[in-house]
């Protein structure tokens, strides 16, 4: 039934986007040449020569959606991975439209006048093309998926979870799954060993039965998907597991406690057809690297053009206020535990660790000069770290960065604490937003920190940076 339901919601989703793609086609061809919005200097070419486009982006669309994962119904899939994937698919269509559109032009060049102009496009026409059929596409696709999603909240159309173990790994599992109902699955059970007897459920999800009882509670009740959520030791029982989910042609995945501990994120490497496990692997890489950092350098560069003249007049306050240099540079720890120069407006007195050495800043800091107070109220003696974003020492999103004393210290007594070495130190963060800045618990910090890396995506960017202006807004210590 689920297959069948899947089945249907992909032909839902393939009728959408053909929809929304030749409504923004002839979208484009009438705010082109009938809005007024732009002027006709050679003509309007009618528009059933551009009719004649319509069947190759029919052709061209779907294969090209299904290349990029669109129409693979992943019920564990970002909003934001979406509309990337979609980005690049309609980019890559009409590059391969105007190909055709070419071809045909060049084809008919030496034959009959009215064949060779046949073939001549607009390429506004094709540029507005690309902007709305993305809109139309992203509006049509979030509608479509909302009607999932709320058919999943009513309890229909779910995939049913079984999980092999019942410990804190299996039901962490269980609580993302029932923490995120939109997502469209149920977990009917647990099955182990270990606890059978002594464990009476977790948020009224049941034990069935031993992990050999897998063949009959499988049997006896509807399961679409099998997770194993049981500890490295047990490899054993592992294998048996997924050989048993192979032959009954279940889906499987294992959530191993090793993975979990060792590192953020895994990934598999291919050694000479030899699988092998990286648990080493960037937590952001690839694309959504190259998405983080063109929003960092976009942002911060037009940031720094706003504020050069602020900047001056911030400088010149600070000389006069009290003695030493205007900037503040101080050595701290980024990206794979590689030291950088961080730079901040100088917010106390010149020198104010000659006695004391590196120590947390206080909020009362009595060191702090008169102009420092009023720019660490708002954050202001920040703001020169939009170069440290702009070189790429830092990200506007992210871990902040400590001296690599106290870093020395944390990774001693703070397990995991070096895992968020593992991405660009930022300006503002998820630690800081929902209150962990300055002197506070550095445990909690740590602990907002990892999450940050392990849930990042850049809406996830864009909520933090939206928090931490509206913070200082409303001049509260974020």
């Amino acid at each position: 039934m689920v297959k069948q339901q899947s089945r249907i919601w992909t032909g839902v989703y393939v009728a959408g986007d053909l929809f929304a793609t030749l409504s923004a086609f002839g979208l484009a061809y009438f705010v082109r040449f009938h809005s007024g919005l732009f002027d006709v200097t050679k003509g309007v070419n009618p528009f059933s020569q551009y009719l004649l486009l319509l069947p190759v982006l029919a052709l061209l669309w779907p294969p090209l959606f299904y290349a990029h994962g669109l129409y693979s119904l992943r019920r564990i899939r970002s909003r934001t991975d979406e509309l990337f994937s979609t980005i690049w698919a309609v980019a890559m269509g009409t590059a391969l439209t105007l190909f055709v559109a070419l071809y045909a032009r060049v084809y008919y060049l030496y034959g009959p006048p009215e064949l060779s102009g046949r073939y001549e496009y607009s390429q506004l026409v094709l540029g507005l093309f690309v902007v709305f059929d993305i809109l139309l596409l992203t509006l049509t696709r979030s509608f479509i998926r909302g009607r999932r999603e709320a058919r999943w909240r009513q309890g229909l159309g779910l995939r049913n979870i079984l999980i092999a173990g019942a410990g804190e790994l299996g039901r962490t599992v269980a609580d993302k799954f029932i923490d995120h109902q939109e997502m469209g699955f149920r977990v009917v059970g647990f099955l182990d060993d270990r606890l059978r007897g002594e464990f009476a459920g977790h948020r009224g999800i049941p034990i069935l039965g031993g992990l050999d009882d897998v063949s009959d509670v499988v049997g006896s009740a509807t399961v679409d998907s099998l997770y194993i959520a049981l500890p490295l030791g047990a490899h054993g029982k592992i294998r048996s597991l997924v050989n048993f989910a192979n032959r009954e042609a279940l889906d499987v995945k294992v959530a191993w406690d090793y993975l979990t501990d060792a590192a953020l994120h895994a990934g598999v490497e291919d050694l000479d057809g030899m699988p092998i496990i990286n648990l080493s692997e960037p937590p952001i890489r690839g694309f959504d690297w190259v998405c983080k950092r063109v929003m960092d350098i976009a942002v911060a560069a037009a940031l720094l053009a706003l504020l050069t003249i602020p900047f001056a007049l911030i400088a010149l306050v600070i000389k006069l206020n009290s003695k030493g240099a205007v900037l503040y540079t101080q050595e701290r720890m980024g990206l794979d535990s590689k030291p950088f120069t961080i730079y901040k407006f100088r917010s106390m007195e010149d020198d104010a660790e000659r006695e004391t050495g590196p120590v947390w800043a206080d909020p009362e800091d009595p060191r702090r000069t008169a102009v420092g107070k009023f720019m660490r109220r708002f954050s202001i003696d920040e703001l020169p770290q939009l170069a440290n974003v702009l070189k790429g020492d830092m990200s506007l999103v992210g871990p902040r960065p400590e001296r690599p004393s106290f870093v020395a210290d944390f990774k001693q007594r703070i397990p995991k604490y070096m895992l968020r070495h593992r991405v660009k130190s930022g300006m503002t963060g998820w630690a800081q937003v929902n209150g962990w800045r300055g002197n506070t618990s550095i445990e909690k910090r740590i602990e907002h920190d990892l999450y940050y890396i392990q849930n990042w995506s850049l809406s996830l960017d864009i909520h933090i940076l939206w928090r931490t202006w509206r913070a200082v807004l409303h001049k509260h210590a974020y």
